[in-house]
């Protein structure tokens, strides 16, 4: 369990109460994630995750990250450890639709160098 301070108390986070919810379409589990990836909340929900991906065994593994508001070093070790599981058990990987923040994130660490990062919508870069 994980713990997150909410107005100055400490809150003990459960699994029910990670932010995701999966979608399986034939051998595809798509992940979609919620909120904040911090290091209060990445632990469960790589917990979640990895659970789902063992009892499942898709071909393909996709994290959408659509309504992820903030991730920091934890919400990319996160990502990054998902890909190197997917990789271990066979499975193909992609990130889909992150916000232009998330984007910024990924784009920084040279994750697309690692994982097919897709967006609905083409990336708007400041140059």
């Amino acid at each position: 369990m994980g713990a997150k301070q909410a107005e100055g108390r400490e809150v003990m986070l459960t699994q029910e109460d990670t932010p995701l919810r999966t979608v399986t379409a034939g051998k595809t589990l798509t992940v979609f994630l919620d909120g904040d990836i911090d290091h209060h909340t990445a632990r469960l929900i790589r917990s979640r995750i990895d659970t789902k991906v063992y009892i499942q065994r898709p071909d393909e593994l996709i994290l959408d990250l659509s309504r992820v508001c903030f991730m920091d070093s934890s919400g990319l070790g996160l990502i990054l450890g998902r890909y190197a599981k997917a990789v271990e058990l066979g499975i193909a990987f992609k990130v889909a639709n992150p916000s232009p923040q998330i984007r910024r994130i990924l784009d920084l660490a040279g994750t697309e160098r690692l994982i097919k990062i897709e967006s609905a919508h083409p990336s708007r870069r400041a140059w």
